[in-house]
């Protein structure tokens, strides 16, 4: 199933007109969800077999961007819902149509390993606890994924006979507490709280671990799991400050500022702000646009390289820092009109700001990619 670009749009510019109910549910309203999946993008880099999208990369960036142009609470929850079918390349193949394989399917989840398993008394699958942050979208999703730890005293294998060390298992819906920690300044209708289980049961298989190499060998599932995260996030980020540039130029045309003559553009302070910022949005996409590029040829011919891996985590961090510096320009620029609610630039630079939080694109990355560009040993784990 291809994905419906003129469907994201008119979905995008749905969620702009409904700003203020996305913020007050700190989520995204059940149609808004609905509406998502229909377009094939929560869960498009599911595979074709399951008539799914199967997106390249740079196909990803686009729309991940355009949505959170219009609305960056949608945009993101796309970006999580996407990134988290990409581990479908590593699922047992079993598990791919119950899965993946419903045009209204939703994913969520956290893959840090929070939760403690324990095989299942019947030694058929798993018994899983834990608690896990971050739950981006988890109030409109069908399955909830989470990280785990199996302990060394009690080894699980999987139907290949190969011993899990970092599991991703998924959760049905209904065995997943969703805790209301979400009291946020920015991308409030992410929903992205705390989630909780406790001995919840997971069938043999209903996991993926990406310890070993993708089921699926194509380039889609080779490429970096968390270069593909970072550059979500990266997508996101761009795309609020592109609109918060726009929304810049149009408030810049009309204003004056108090006791001047002038609008806002014609004040020459105001418009070497504008070009900087538009210099920051343009630069930042292209790197980004070139090192997804570069990381896919990469991961075509083989694996992907540590030099194409490092650039696409530097372009990744480097974009999320550019497109806050560009929000952060046009915010300061607008003067006091920007503090005010019923504002853009405020949320522009609210939700922008928790962007930059993230850990795939956090500025501590730039240590780690200047040892790697200086020739010192660097832990690419890390990446």
């Amino acid at each position: 199933m291809p994905l419906s670009l003129a469907a994201l749009e008119t979905l995008g510019l749905d969620a702009r007109d409904r700003a203020s109910e996305i913020d007050e549910a700190r989520r995204l309203p059940a149609d808004l969800a609905a509406g998502l999946a229909a377009t094939g993008i929560t869960r498009g880099f599911a595979p074709v077999e399951v008539g799914a999208p199967e997106l390249p990369i740079g196909d990803y960036v686009d729309a991940v961007e355009r949505l959170a142009y219009h609305e960056a609470s949608l945009g993101w929850c796309a970006m999580i819902s996407c990134t988290t079918s990409l581990v479908s390349g590593y699922v047992d193949e079993r598990w791919l149509e119950p899965l993946f394989g419903s045009p209204e399917v939703t994913l969520a989840g956290f893959a840090g390993p929070m939760g403690q398993a324990r095989p299942a008394e019947d030694g058929s699958g798993l018994v899983v606890s834990g608690r896990w942050p971050w739950g981006s979208g988890s109030y409109n999703a069908n399955w909830i994924g989470g990280g785990i730890r199996v302990s060394p005293d009690h080894p699980i294998t999987d139907s290949d006979g190969r011993q899990l060390r970092v599991p991703f298992v998924f959760f049905a819906r209904d065995q997943v507490e969703l805790l209301d920690t979400w009291h946020v300044t920015g991308l409030k209708g992410t929903g992205s709280t705390d989630y909780e289980v406790t001995g919840a049961v997971i069938p043999d298989g209903r996991w993926a671990d990406m310890a070993y190499g993708p089921r699926i060998g194509r380039t889609l599932y080779r490429f970096p799991f968390f270069g593909a995260l970072a550059v979500g996030v990266a997508a996101v980020s761009l795309g609020i400050a592109r609109r918060s540039i726009d929304d810049f130029v149009e408030l810049a045309a009309v204003k004056k500022p108090a006791l001047s003559s002038r609008v806002l553009a014609e004040r020459q302070v105001v418009q070497a702000e504008v070009a900087q910022a538009e210099a920051a949005w343009r630069s930042a996409r292209a790197f980004l646009d070139q090192a997804v590029a570069d990381a896919w040829l990469s991961t075509e011919s083989g694996s992907i390289d540590n030099q194409a891996k490092a650039m696409l985590r530097l372009a990744a961090t480097n974009a999320t820092d550019r497109a806050a510096h560009a929000v952060s320009l046009c915010y300061h620029a607008a003067g006091g009109s920007s503090v005010y609610l019923d504002s853009p630039l405020q949320r522009h630079f609210r939700d922008v700001h928790v962007t930059t939080q993230h850990g795939m694109v956090a500025p501590r990355l730039n240590e780690v990619l200047g040892r790697f560009r200086l020739g010192l040993p660097t832990d690419f784990a890390a990446l």
